[in-house]
């Protein structure tokens, strides 16, 4: 709770607070965000803010740790990646899409069980989310939110590139929901260049041609 103009400010949603209501309270600075978790929150208003300012939802605070700064991000793709899954359900079934694949040269094996196998794509993105909070929530890897050793930092590409692949099997195989999705949330071009940006992806596993297609519609606009 902070104090603005003498009028207290409570930044909790309230039981029974409709989806369109929620988190609707001031900004806060970030420098005023006393708290361990105040990484994450900057970022995500940050994201209410303005879901298509990337560059600025990407561009952190002054001095914040960088190591921190990438964890919280690959949190809160997850996070938000489950929203993805969850539409998925409806059109992605074990009977029609029952490998995780992207295009015919992109066929994915799942690292959830003991020796790597395929799964059906439905499966394998529900197993990579549960995997990937396993691992960023893990207290061994990760028992601070304020400070993340080099070692652990180092896990984080090994996440960014299995749960890149559940948009990738999106755009090639459900267009239409991630369509729908990305208009919503510019997730897929965030976490592209996020990923980018720290070299946590090599480009040529970057299959989603999301960045070239908004070239390509900014030069037709031209």
């Amino acid at each position: 709770m902070k104090m603005a103009d003498g009028i207290a400010i409570l930044r909790r949603n309230k039981p029974g607070t409709k989806a369109k209501d929620f988190s609707r309270w001031p900004d806060e600075p970030f420098e005023e965000m006393d708290s361990t978790l105040a990484v994450q929150q900057f970022i995500q208003q940050q994201i209410r803010r303005e879901p298509s300012n990337i560059v600025q939802i990407l561009t952190p605070p002054d001095g914040q740790d960088e190591g921190v700064w990438k964890y919280e991000h690959l949190r809160q793709f997850c996070m938000e990646l489950n929203g993805l899954a969850v539409r998925l359900q409806g059109d992605c079934h074990p009977e029609t899409c029952t490998q995780m694949t992207a295009t015919e040269q992109w066929i994915f094996l799942c690292a959830a069980h003991k020796t790597p196998k395929e799964c059906a794509a439905i499966d394998y993105t529900r197993h990579t989310l549960d995997g990937a909070a396993c691992l960023l929530n893990s207290n061994k890897y990760f028992p601070s939110r304020v400070s993340i050793k080099d070692a652990s930092v180092s896990k984080l590409g090994s996440v960014c590139r299995r749960v890149y692949r559940i948009f990738s099997h999106a755009y090639f195989h459900h267009r239409n929901i991630f369509d729908e999705f990305e208009n919503e949330t510019f997730l897929c071009r965030r976490f592209t260049l996020f990923v980018t940006k720290y070299g946590l992806m090599s480009k040529d596993n970057l299959i989603v041609p999301i960045l070239e297609e908004e070239a390509g519609t900014g030069e037709s606009e031209a």
